[in-house]
């Protein structure tokens, strides 16, 4: 049977980093470099499939990418390979909105 994946707010995927979530922004790295949530680790969305695996199975992870379309579709892969995800509702759009840290090597 296939889990339903969980979407949580900004503010709810903060908390969950600060109980020991992984964040992983699954955007590509050009827009990582714009901009990213802190902490945030780099997956790209399209070397995903083949980099999953490295992940932690045991611990949570927070999925985010720019809106919440991309990663919603990692978070469920996630999901239906035996991980813990969920997605981080509106991504880093939402996330910067709310005033959490962001990260800018860019700038």
């Amino acid at each position: 049977m296939l889990k339903v994946m969980e979407e949580v707010t900004p503010q709810e995927g903060q908390r969950r980093l600060q109980q020991g979530a992984l964040l992983l922004d699954v955007r590509e790295s050009e827009e990582f470099r714009d901009v990213h949530a802190q902490g945030a680790q780099l997956m790209p969305l399209s070397t995903f499939q083949e980099n999953y695996a490295t992940l932690d199975q045991d611990r949570e992870i927070v999925v985010i990418c720019r809106s919440g379309a991309r990663s919603a579709r990692a978070a469920q892969f996630l999901l239906d390979n035996g991980y813990k995800a969920v997605n981080l509702e509106g991504g880093t759009v939402a996330w910067e909105a709310q005033g959490l840290p962001v990260e800018k090597e860019n700038a």
